[in-house]
């Protein structure tokens, strides 16, 4: 297939899938959904449900005061825009879609109540409640590396602090000097994230640097657009950008932050800069509530994203296992969206037939250079399971017009996603 194309009919598809939403039933006008976490999955939640219903009572919980996005921050590490780029608010929720937002962190779910508790003291209570709390690092899962140690070691996988936090490390780094990105086994956030960080960085330093390295330590034997990735490190920088799998003895065991060390079971590496990115599991709130099991995942009706461990609560994005549909920006909008209409068909006592699902995923290797991968994902034996012949990858061995075009879509697609969430 030609990847740019099919983004935009997988785009338009997954969009018209999701437009016959209910009205709202007679003696529901009172109804009320609250919406917790306002990144990709829970923004579009919100506005997912003021299109279906317009006489719902929304309240979006929050703590902070704008949400800086994931996509986009290996940009701003390998120096190519700004982060306030990525920073949204919630102004447009609240002016054009009466959506109430609530800046606070919610504390405790009280299942048998409907019913929240808030980091103010307050309470909220709720008719469904829609869960999109993001992820939790692992610490210490990886010996030696805690909150602390990520102030010398950054993970920037949260985007915001911990994204400047890198880029500043990064800048410091000299000639000839290494830099070790640590990345995790699956599940985790963004698959092809640690990827598209080392095809940044190098570009990077192969612009203000002479003679460095990066070297990607890898827990994983494969990883996602393994091919594209290496075919696009090798035409833009040589062998300047090294990945070793776990087999091959890739896998970061231990670090010493003090000492600025990290090592798998047979080497130790002392890098100039160590990007150590840990194992992932569901938000706090989710592990409190409940809603995860033993893996640190959520466990959901592949149809509904109802919870199947705590009925009346949908659990959207990164926290949520989804079946085969990757934990990313594109995935949360899309179930966000689904779980919004299941929502308002409970409420309106109509029935529900879910709809297919999509991701699209671009990576930048240089500001001029994008590999895209994209899926369709359907309910099938009790998950979400990839469509045989729907979706696709962009292909190898492509000229320099192609990829710079797909750079394009990737800003366009950004763009997009994020007017899809928070207006614009």
């Amino acid at each position: 297939m030609t990847a740019p194309l099919s983004r935009r009919a997988l785009l338009a598809g997954g969009g018209a899938a999701l437009l016959s939403a209910p009205a709202l039933a007679r003696g529901e006008a009172a109804a009320s959904v609250v919406v917790v976490g306002g990144g990709f999955g829970g923004a579009t939640a919100a506005r997912a449900l003021r299109r279906a219903l317009p006489g719902l009572r929304i309240t979006l919980v929050e703590p902070d005061s704008v949400h800086v996005t994931c996509p986009g921050s290996n940009g701003v590490v390998g120096g190519l825009w700004p982060l306030s780029r990525l920073e949204h608010g919630y102004d447009q929720l609240r002016s054009r879609f009466g959506i109430q937002v609530v800046r606070d962190t919610v504390t405790a779910i009280e299942a048998d109540r409907r019913s929240l508790r808030l980091a103010s003291g307050g309470r909220l209570a709720y008719d469904r409640l829609i869960v999109s709390p993001g992820i939790g690092l692992r610490w210490n899962e990886i010996e030696g590396y805690d909150e602390a140690a990520a102030q010398a070691m950054p993970h920037a996988w949260k985007a915001g602090a911990q994204t400047a936090l890198l880029r500043r490390r990064l800048e410091a780094v000299e000639d000839g000097g290494v830099v070790v990105i640590a990345s995790p086994g699956n599940p985790f956030r963004c698959p092809p994230g640690p990827y598209e960080r080392a095809g940044l960085i190098a570009w990077y330093l192969s612009q203000h640097r002479k003679g460095c390295k990066v070297l990607i330590l890898d827990a994983k034997d494969s990883f996602s657009k393994q091919a594209l990735f290496q075919e696009g490190w090798k035409a833009l920088y040589g062998d300047m950008v090294e990945w070793v799998s776990g087999a091959a003895n890739g896998r970061v065991m231990r670090v010493n932050a003090a000492e600025g060390w990290v090592e798998t079971d047979f080497d130790r590496f002392t890098p100039a800069l160590a990007n150590v990115i840990p194992p992932q599991e569901a938000g706090a709130i989710a592990i409190a509530a409940g809603l995860a099991d033993a893996g640190g995942f959520c466990p959901v009706d592949p149809a509904t994203f109802e919870s199947r461990r705590v009925p009346g609560i949908h659990v959207i994005g990164d926290a949520c296992v989804a079946g085969e549909m990757p934990k990313s920006a594109s995935s949360a909008n899309n179930q966000a969206k689904i779980a919004a209409a299941a929502v308002a068909a409970s409420l309106a006592g109509q029935g529900f037939a879910a709809p297919k699902a999509i991701n699209v995923c671009y990576s930048l290797l240089s500001p001029d250079y994008a590999i895209s991968v994209a899926g369709v994902y359907e309910v099938a034996d009790g998950r979400r399971a990839g469509v045989a012949g729907a979706g696709g990858v962009s292909p190898l061995g492509a000229d320099a017009h192609t990829r710079k075009a797909e750079a394009e879509y990737a800003a366009g697609w950004y763009a997009g996603i994020c007017a899809d969430a928070w207006g614009g």
